[in-house]
């Protein structure tokens, strides 16, 4: 191997392994994020052959660009004018494909499957993400830990990358073993219920959909998840905070902000952000004032909200649409995905929630005393729940002084306690996802994650997987409808009462969340018709293939 190229490696693992997360994270936070994306930008122009060409199209000489407005003018990058027009050694650093040593296999879900290719080096940028996680949600720095790779192994970009940064983690030193069933139950369950034992924690890694079936379907053989004492990582898909909180109760999570992660990432450049405590907090709060989270977000649909570092993702809005720029195998510059959605900064959001009566940090600190630990957890969100709503009697006299010092001694310690984990000054950006994957309904564009909500309420979620197909159709009369096609659980066999049922629900909240539904449509044409198919339909529900949730 070239000394240069093992001098690099040597030099990227020495800084991974010797800088502790907190230190790194307050590095990028007090860092000019402007000035490092124009270097990047130098570097990219002057290495990259696939860059250089484009720039020469567009009549734009790298020397001309000599401050961040003039970066802001340099035309988008998509996967149609850059990465199909060139070959894959022209977009990799100095023309090189053997300077990258893994390549990956997008999903295909909007055209061609596409190749991305990584460097060892790419990849522990992106284990940052993944140690943001471990560190500031599960406290994986103090607790032996079983991490169960859920994503599909093989070419595909998921399970391969969430394996090898989960490795990197280990190697610095955390106390995390990996193991790969992919998504495989049978071996999941297998490899859980012989190991985990042996672990204080254990940590499920895989799409939101795959993980509540694991779940579920563990649960029917008898898998008591609780003595697992269970965290999950997620990827893939926006949900709601119904069914974080639903999924939490099967495994016995009484901590969300601490016990679950979403990370929103790309095959073209990893992981691009990930939740943290902070961002959690917030939007299971804004899931509580959908007004205000229309307010804040311009939409009747709740995102994906993360935190992101700008020195190593670099995200820009343009028209509702974000593009990003980062280094990787395949260097990016002012990428656009067409992922609808915005960015937020850290002053920003928090300024914006003083204005509505809410403090994150302060909640964080009140319902976990910021660390998250099982002795203290019983301030969750039912409990919260009951003091708000003043369930329960109180006794008089002698009864209110002890619990008025019971108040005044959690306070105290609240006062005193560190500040709360995953309390970064990053910016946040939300991302609802492509807007091809709505369907529109009398003018009112109607979302996946307005349904999925009703599909959540109890009873309704021990009847169904969560997997849905929505489009509108017409009658013989060529009257529209909207035609709502929902998984059943395995073992549930449908009926009128269970179609009702679920219509009414989703009625009931796509008129809550969403007001142009609400508004639009006329009344008697809101009613969803529903139709229910048993697990693995080949129609709407074919098994091993990636989950589209609207039809046009």
């Amino acid at each position: 191997m070239p000394e240069p190229r093992s001098q690099q490696i040597v030099d990227a693992l020495q800084t991974f392994f010797s800088t502790p997360l907190e230190a790194l994270l307050k590095q990028r936070a007090e860092a000019n994020a402007e000035t490092e994306i124009l270097e990047f930008f130098y570097r990219v122009a002057a290495t990259v052959p696939a860059y250089q060409a484009f720039l020469q199209e567009q009549g734009i000489d790298p020397i001309d660009v000599k401050g961040f407005e003039d970066f802001q003018q340099l035309p988008l990058t998509t996967k149609q004018n850059y990465l199909q027009r060139y070959s894959l050694a022209q977009l990799c650093r100095d023309g090189k494909l053997e300077s990258c040593d893994m390549i990956a296999v997008s999903s295909g879900s909007t055209g061609q499957p596409s190749f991305w290719l990584r460097s060892l080096t790419d990849e522990l940028q992106i284990a940052t993400r993944f140690e943001q996680v471990f560190y500031d949600s599960f406290k994986a720095d103090q607790r032996r830990t079983l991490a169960v790779i859920c994503f599909a192994l093989g070419t595909w970009v998921g399970g391969m990358y969430t394996a090898d940064c989960c490795r990197h983690l280990a190697s610095k030193g955390y106390p995390i073993t990996v193991i790969t069933p992919g998504n495989n139950k049978t071996e999941i369950f297998r490899v859980i219920q012989a190991l985990a034992p042996g672990f204080e924690q254990t940590v499920l890694l895989g799409y939101p959909p795959f993980l509540k079936d694991v779940v579920d379907t563990g649960i029917a053989q008898g898998i008591d998840w609780k003595q697992y004492h269970i965290k999950w990582v997620m990827a893939g898909e926006v949900f709601s905070e119904e069914w974080r909180s639903l999924v939490g109760d099967r495994v016995g999570s009484a901590n969300p902000c601490y016990d679950s992660a979403s990370l929103y990432g790309t095959a073209d450049a990893g992981v691009l952000g990930n939740e943290t405590p902070l961002s959690i907090c917030i939007r299971r709060w804004l899931a509580n004032h959908p007004e205000i989270a229309r307010q804040l977000f311009g939409e009747s649909r709740l995102p994906t909200l993360v935190q992101y570092d700008p020195c190593v993702r670099f995200f820009e809005e343009q028209e509702g649409t974000l593009l990003f720029s980062g280094d990787n195998g395949i260097p990016l510059i002012r990428y656009h995905i067409s992922d609808n959605g915005g960015i937020i900064s850290y002053d920003e959001m928090l300024q914006f929630l003083a204005d509505q009566g809410f403090d994150p940090i302060e909640t964080l600190q009140e319902t976990s005393w910021g660390q998250g630990d099982t002795e203290t957890r019983g301030h969750g969100d039912a409990q919260r729940k009951a003091e708000e709503q003043g369930a329960g009697s109180r006794e008089q006299g002698a009864g209110e002084d002890r619990e008025d010092s019971d108040i005044q001694h959690s306070k105290l310690k609240t006062q005193n306690s560190p500040p709360p984990r995953g309390i970064h000054p990053l910016p946040f950006v939300y991302v609802f996802g492509r807007s091809h994957f709505t369907v529109s309904y009398f003018g009112a564009n109607i979302y996946p994650e307005n349904v999925t909500v009703g599909l959540e309420q109890t009873p309704i979620c021990d009847w169904v997987t969560g997997k849905f197909v929505m489009q509108v159709k017409e009658d013989a009369d060529r009257n529209q409808y909207l035609s709502i096609v929902v998984e059943l659980a395995p073992g549930v066999e449908g009926n009128d009462a269970k179609r009702e049922a679920i219509a009414n629900a989703i009625h009931h909240h796509l008129c809550r969340l969403n007001s142009e539904f609400a508004n639009y449509i006329p009344a008697i044409n809101q009613v969803p018709e529903i139709t229910l198919t048993p697990p693995g339909d080949p129609e709407y529900f074919p098994v091993g293939v990636k989950h589209r949730y609207t039809r046009q």
